[in-house]
């Protein structure tokens, strides 16, 4: 949904990186170009206006900081301004004292409420809890029966009673109390905002089961119009905060842009696919280090904990830096990858990638090749791909129902990665340590590295331990690289 204008900001802001001085009409120049790229976002022009205006007077009006240089100071306000923007901090979920935690739902038709109800639900699991769902949507054919067979998928029991909503959604918190349940969370139905007797039927279930969150639904795709239905709703419903689905569409970002500024609620979760797991509590500042092409090391890392055992991802590390990672480890940490996410998202995540390679096409189709060709090679093969000449080559691509050259590619692709992996192990002039644990990075010269791999400006991941690099700023913040095993 960012893509377009996570573009335009880095090649807003490429022109002002290294820039050793900005005049005031340089300023001047860059915020136009901000405010243009805002509105075409579908952002709403007052929110624009009011970003762009704070974005001046800080630039300008305040005194800069003399450890970064200016193009530094302009990106660091707009990160900020875009952290407040979409939310500023993360909406932190507390418990009820005396479970359980009510949580109500509420959203327009079409908007994915009954599904986001289910993911929630799902998080919520995810986090020890014990959630009951409740199927008060009683206006749309087969509502409880979605919600149920979504219920079966996460292993989460549903409630719902025919009589009406109020009484189904009283009942549902009498049967959470029953069983023992310490999250319910109630799906209402969908509504139009100005249909007064379905906005007076939901206030009433509010009324009933005093929910400590109400989450109102929005869909991402309808830009400017989300933003009309949340002021709506709130007016009704004092909504605690939004959950966004369709996060993973291609419409402009707008309402994600729009909705705290406008109503005063942030945004608690988004919806980034139709699995029933694509779903993540929202993070204003890593979106916004996302938008800036900063990367979001911290979600890939959260990610990554999750698929990943610590004991075997510390072996894997010291054994790609050590040289010793061969095509049956590659294809065993590319079986783990998938459970992450797509590779495109992935990269995404990661700070400094190349424009053409977040924005390349890389889906199932393409990781299938590569387990194809993999598979069609002998363990000799894998082991040392050195060994594979030009009539393995025209085997491999045989058995795999490829071609020559995409053999070519991967085995070199694969060795460049070998050899990168070794030079960056060797920084520290050390061994990799014993116990299976990946070498120690000097990182002053992991810094460098990065640089020249083209990571851009580093100010966000923190100065190095040591003297060295320009622009640094509370020193011995510098992350050890071994801190994104």
């Amino acid at each position: 949904m960012f893509d377009n204008l996570s573009s335009k900001f880095e090649s807003i802001l490429g022109k002002v990186r290294g820039r050793g001085r900005l005049t005031e009409a340089d300023v001047d120049g860059v915020l136009a170009e901000i405010r243009a790229a805002l509105l075409d976002a579908d952002v709403n022009v007052s929110v624009a206006r009011n970003v762009v205006a704070r974005i001046r007077e800080q630039a300008v009006g305040a005194e800069l900081s003399k450890s970064l240089d200016p193009g530094q100071q302009i990106v660091k306000i707009v990160n900020q301004e875009l952290t407040a923007i979409l939310g500023g901090d993360t909406l932190k979920i507390t418990y009820a004292g005396k479970p359980p935690t009510v949580v109500l739902m509420a959203g327009l038709q079409g908007s994915g409420k009954t599904t986001s109800a289910a993911k929630l639900a799902r998080w919520f699991k995810s986090q020890g809890r014990q959630p009951l769902l409740v199927g008060a949507d009683l206006q749309r054919p087969a509502a409880v029966e979605q919600l149920r067979t979504l219920g079966l998928q996460i292993d989460v029991p549903v409630f719902s009673d025919p009589s009406d909503p109020v009484t189904t959604a009283t009942r549902g918190l009498a049967e959470a109390r029953r069983i023992g349940r310490d999250v319910l969370i109630v799906d209402t139905a969908g509504r139009l905002s100005i249909d007064a007797d379905l906005m007076e039927e939901i206030r009433r279930i509010s009324d009933a089961v005093e929910p400590h969150y109400t989450f109102l639904v929005i869909d991402a795709m309808t830009g400017q119009d989300a933003v009309n239905t949340a002021e709506a709703f709130n007016a009704t419903l004092e909504i605690d905060g939004v959950i966004l689905s369709k996060l993973d569409g291609d419409a402009r970002g707008g309402a994600a842009l729009s909705v705290k500024e406008v109503i005063g609620k942030p945004i608690a979760f988004a919806a980034t696919g139709e699995k029933i797991d694509a779903f993540e509590q929202f993070h204003p500042d890593r979106m916004a280090g996302r938008i800036l092409g900063m990367g979001d090391v911290l979600t890939l890392i959260e990610q990554a904990e999750q698929v990943f055992e610590k004991e075997e991802a510390e072996a894997t590390a010291a054994k790609l830096f050590e040289g010793g990672f061969t095509l049956d480890d590659f294809l065993e940490q590319l079986q783990q990858v998938k459970k992450m996410g797509s590779i495109s998202s992935i990269m995404g995540m990661l700070p400094g990638m190349p424009k053409e390679l977040k924005n390349a096409e890389i889906g199932d189709d393409q990781v299938k090749v590569t387990e194809a060709i993999i598979r069609s090679m002998t363990p000799e093969e894998r082991r040392s791909p050195d060994i594979i000449n030009g009539s393995r080559r025209v085997r491999i691509a045989k058995g795999s129902g490829t071609t020559v050259p995409d053999v070519n590619r991967l085995v070199k692709q694969f060795s460049e990665m070998q050899r990168m992996m070794k030079q960056m192990g060797g920084m520290s002039g050390k061994k990799p340590g014993k116990k299976g644990k990946p070498p120690k990075v000097n990182p002053v010269k992991m810094a460098r590295a990065m640089k020249q791999m083209g990571a851009g400006d580093l100010s966000g991941l923190g100065p190095p331990s040591q003297p060295g690099l320009p622009g640094q700023k509370n020193p011995g913040a510098f992350p050890d690289f071994r801190d994104f095993r």
